[in-house]
């Protein structure tokens, strides 16, 4: 730490306000806020701090900036704002966030109804982001099929209405406009209009029929059957999109239900927006963070990129577990809307269940952007390149071999080697040891056998050396390995072994193992790998021992040969088994001749 960052530290307020990390180039690459700004601030350069990510952020910060603020909601409205205008390197970033369009309804006379992705605050009321263009532009076609919204850009003022500037174009022929240009509809009537495709905009579609059907109904009774059979036509059309809404919930009320997958530095966020029960809408944010990020933290950055701009917020918020910050988001989102909201964790019931459904969507368009990475690296599995990134190799790890033994107090030692090929089991590769020099159970010298005879004969036959070598079990298995290797002269190789316990990975020269995040695909990929080598050791385990007690046991009987044996380990599953049996279970096996001479053996035996 420098004499400068030592002096900001310690001369910090005890205030609410945002702190800025920089670098040696004076790039800001973390924003935080704070309730009291020495006390979290300092918290980052404590000596009992093992997050990767505050270790990475404070080895880089050269300096610190900090704003003070009157209260935590306004450091939090400052620190998000600051995040989207410099998107530094350690923060949750939102990506593409300048492509999400909204639908927007001008503050005019008679106001316009249309598409932009440029945000003022100029009185006009906007609704989105639609994170999916497509379904922006649907309800777009909807509300022009449904509404006579002009679609012209003229300064429609009374003063220009009253002078006669304009004229009528082909909308109003076609029936598409009602000519407000030539004031042939009041501007009262006009933005009664708009007030209806506000309400199909915010998902009101029900509340929107009802109020539709009473002005039918005045119609007929004032004999107004045209503008009845217009309200009917528009009732019609509406009713049909009410059907094809989803329904998820009996209370009718409304909840944007947020669900987050993440891996590496990829993350993707699914909202579901739920308005009068209704599943009215569907968005997805794509983020951006850094390894070993946690998920309230994600979730907090997600809410507030989702809702700092115009995007409608509801009373309730469903959520699968609180996010950071919670107290602080929700009193800036109650100043937004001035209105009750509340964070939701359901246990269990519906809500659970569209929970879970959002996280799906959300693992869905994650899976999209691994597919696309790997498209981009060439077609290379996402696990792989996962795995890469995980054990900071320098190649692709390829070809994998790992290796397991397998015995019962020492008795019927075995191994296995099981070998991945770009992320794939290759079965004709795989290998079986009998451990020939150790008696007892000696896991470690086990392993050194194992590795010598595998990698002496690798020598001599000039085979293809693997990319990653990997050991199930932790420090002593892997020491025993690497003793091994070096002693064969092998000197640029990757090998690691991996714990059970807590799937730990241990690296060579390291005391201490290191862990990988538990949603990496690449500890998936190791996991995958481990259980299949302790599966190929355990199968050839007990195919010894079998073998061993067949020939053992049940060969010593006159009359009792080595297919015999073997029918009647196979049917009751082993030793003790056979010799609880009764007579008439194993006649019903190898005939009564030989079931009896079986039990004869086993009753004199026990004497």
């Amino acid at each position: 730490m420098n004499s400068k960052l030592e002096l900001q530290l310690k001369n910090l307020p005890s205030q609410p306000g945002v702190y800025q990390f920089l670098n040696k180039n004076g790039k800001i690459i973390y924003v935080g806020k704070a309730k009291n700004l020495r006390n979290r601030v300092r918290s980052y350069f404590q000596n009992n701090v093992t997050s990767p990510k505050t270790l990475a952020i404070v080895e880089k910060t050269e300096e610190l900036q900090i704003v003070v603020t009157d209260s935590e909601v306004e450091a939090l409205i400052l620190e998000n704002n600051l995040i989207k205008q410099f998107k530094p390197r350690y923060n949750v970033n939102l990506k593409d966030d300048k492509s999400y369009p909204f639908i927007k309804v001008t503050n005019e006379l008679f106001p316009r109804i249309y598409p932009t992705r440029h945000l003022l605050n100029d009185g006009s009321k906007y609704f989105g982001p639609y994170t999916d263009v497509k379904s922006m532009k649907a309800s777009l076609r909807m509300i022009n099929q449904i509404f006579r919204i002009r679609s012209c850009k003229l300064d429609l003022t009374e003063e220009n209405i009253n002078a006669k500037k304009f004229k009528v174009c082909l909308d109003y022929h076609i029936k598409k406009c009602d000519g407000p240009c030539e004031g042939l509809i009041s501007a009262v009537a006009y933005n009664e209009m708009v007030k209806e495709v506000i309400q199909l905009l915010k998902g009101r579609t029900d509340e929107l029929i009802k109020s539709l059907t009473e002005k039918m109904n005045n119609a007929v009774e004032n004999l107004e059957f045209e503008k009845a059979a217009e309200l009917r036509d528009k009732i019609n059309q509406l009713t049909s999109i009410s059907s094809k809404q989803k329904i998820v919930s009996d209370d009718f009320d409304d909840r944007d239900i947020f669900a987050i997958a993440f891996e590496g530095k990829d993350s993707s966020c699914s909202v579901f927006n739920i308005r009068d029960g209704k599943l009215i809408g569907k968005k997805q944010l794509r983020l951006s963070i850094e390894e070993g990020e946690e998920l309230p933290h994600i979730y907090s950055a997600a809410i507030k990129f989702y809702y700092q701009d115009f995007a409608e917020i509801p009373k309730e918020i469903v959520l699968e577990i609180e996010p950071e910050d919670k107290d602080a988001i929700l009193e800036w989102l109650i100043q937004k809307v001035n209105n009750k909201v509340k964070f939701v964790i359901p246990q269990r019931g519906d809500l659970k269940s569209l929970v879970k459904m959002c996280k799906e969507n959300a693992m869905l368009q994650l899976k999209e952007i691994q597919i696309q990475k790997m498209k981009n690296l060439g077609n290379v599995p996402y696990p792989l390149a996962a795995l890469q990134r995980d054990l900071r190799l320098k190649n692709l790890p390829k070809k994998i071999e790992c290796f397991d033994i397998s015995n019962i107090q020492g008795s019927d030692s075995v191994a296995s080697m099981v070998v991945f090929v770009d992320g794939k089991p290759k079965k004709s590769l795989y290998r079986k040891f009998i451990i020939k020099s150790i008696e007892g159970p000696d896991d470690f010298a086990s392993m050194r056998e194992v590795i010598e005879r595998r990698y002496s004969k690798l020598l001599t036959e000039n085979e293809t050396f693997p990319d990653l070598i990997m050991v199930d079990g932790g420090k002593g298995q892997l020491s025993s390995a690497v003793e091994i290797l070096n002693k064969l002269g092998f000197r640029n190789y990757n090998i690691i072994g991996l714990a059970k316990r807590l799937e730990e990975v241990f690296f060579p020269g390291k005391s201490e193992p290191e862990t990988i995040a538990k949603t990496s695909s690449g500890l998936k990929l190791l996991q995958q790998i481990r259980d299949e080598a302790h599966r190929f050791a355990i199968t050839f385990h007990r195919q010894r021992r079998s073998k061993r007690i067949i020939s053992t046991e049940l060969t010593e009987i006159k009359g009792i040969g080595t297919q015999t044996a073997k029918l009647l380990i196979e049917k009751f599953g082993s030793l003790e088994a056979v010799k609880s049996s009764s007579l008439e279970e194993l006649a019903s096996v190898i005939g009564i001749k030989k079931a009896e001479l079986v039990k004869s053996h086993f009753n004199q035996s026990t004497e």
